[in-house]
C-alpha cells in the first residue's frame, strides 16, 4: 500500500468517527462551552499519562511549543462555534457548514504554506458557492444564527488545518495533540465569564452526559485527531479537508435516523448539501487528470 493511499484510508476512518460528533453533541445536554472544555481537557489529561508525551514536550523548542499552543486556541474556538451551531440550529446544519471549509482553504492554505494558489482548488471552492446559497435558503429563519456560527466554525477549521499542515512534521503527532487540545481547552476558561461563569464549566456532568462525553473523548476525539495528524503528513490540507467533507453526509443520515431532522429542513438545504459534498469527488478527479497529463 502506498503512503498516499494509506493516508487517504486513515483520513476516511477519522471521518467515519467524526460523523458521530454532531450527533453526540446534540445528545449531550451540556452547553457548548462546557462540552468542549471537558472534551479537550479530558483528552489532554489522558495523553499526559503517556511517558512518550512528556519526553516529547521536554524536547520541544519553546518557539514550536508556542506555535502549537496558538493552533490549539484556534482548534478550541472551532469546536466551540461548531457545538454552538448545533445548539442554535441542529446537527445537520452544523455539519453541513463544515463543507464550506474548502472555500476558505483554497484562499488561506497557499498564504500559510507560502505557495502559489492551486487553480483546481479555487475552481472547486467557487463551485461550492451555489451550494452555500441553497443551504442558507433551506434553513428555517430560527436556525440562521446557527448557520452563521457554523460558517465561522468552517473558517476556523480552514485556518488551523493550514497551520497544522505546515508544522505537523516538526514534532510527534501525539505530542502535538496533547499540546493543542490541552492549551486549547484551558484557553476556553477565558470565555467562561461571558457564558454562565466558571461554575458552568466546573459543574460535573450527570451519568448520561458523562457516558456520552467519554465516548466523544475516546472514539471521536483522541483516536481520530491523532490519526489525522499522521495522515496529514502525506496529504495537502485541502485534500484532507475534502475527505473530511464526507462528515456532513454521515451526520445528516444519522440525524435523520435518530432525530428526524429531515422534517426541520427544506429541499433546497439538501440540494445545497449535495453540491457541497460533490466537491469531495470532483477535486480528486481533477487532481488525477492533472497527474496523468504530467
Amino acid at each position: 500500500m502506498s503512503p498516499s493511499l494509506k493516508a487517504q484510508l486513515q483520513i476516511h476512518f477519522c471521518v467515519l468517527l467524526w460523523g458521530f460528533t454532531p450527533i453526540l453533541g446534540k445528545a449531550i445536554s451540556m452547553p457548548a462551552l462546557a462540552l468542549v472544555w471537558w472534551r479537550m481537557l479530558m483528552v489532554a489529561a489522558i495523553l499526559l499519562l503517556v511517558p512518550r508525551v512528556w519526553r516529547g514536550l521536554l524536547a520541544l523548542p519553546r518557539r514550536l511549543l508556542a506555535t502549537y499552543a496558538g493552533i490549539g486556541v484556534i482548534v478550541a474556538l472551532h469546536w466551540f462555534t461548531f457545538y454552538a451551531a448545533i445548539k442554535l440550529a441542529n446537527a445537520s446544519v452544523a455539519a453541513t457548514c463544515l463543507a464550506l471549509a474548502p472555500v476558505f482553504l483554497a484562499l488561506i492554505e497557499p498564504v500559510v504554506a507560502q505557495r502559489r494558489p492551486d487553480l483546481r482548488e479555487l475552481v472547486v471552492g467557487l463551485a461550492a458557492v451555489p451550494g452555500v446559497a441553497l443551504v442558507a435558503g433551506g434553513v428555517p429563519p430560527g436556525m440562521l444564527a446557527g448557520f452563521a456560527v457554523g460558517a465561522l466554525s468552517a473558517l476556523l477549521v480552514a485556518v488551523f488545518g493550514s497551520f497544522n499542515k505546515r508544522y505537523v512534521e516538526r514534532a510527534d503527532p501525539v505530542v502535538v495533540t496533547a499540546i493543542e487540545l490541552g492549551v486549547g481547552g484551558a484557553s476556553l476558561t477565558l470565555l467562561a465569564p461571558l457564558f454562565g461563569g466558571l461554575s458552568s464549566l466546573l459543574h460535573v456532568p450527570g451519568a448520561r452526559d458523562a457516558l456520552l462525553l467519554a465516548i466523544l473523548v475516546v472514539c471521536c476525539t483522541l483516536t481520530p485527531f491523532t490519526i489525522y495528524l499522521f495522515a496529514l503528513r502525506r496529504l495537502t490540507a485541502f485534500a484532507a479537508q475534502l475527505a473530511v467533507n464526507l462528515e456532513p453526509l454521515y451526520a445528516i443520515i444519522l440525524a435523520a435516523l435518530l432525530f428526524g431532522e429531515q422534517r426541520e429542513l427544506g429541499a433546497s438545504f439538501y440540494a445545497g448539501a449535495a453540491i457541497l459534498l460533490a466537491s469531495v469527488l470532483v477535486h480528486p478527479w481533477l487532481a488525477q487528470r492533472a497527474r496523468r497529463r504530467d
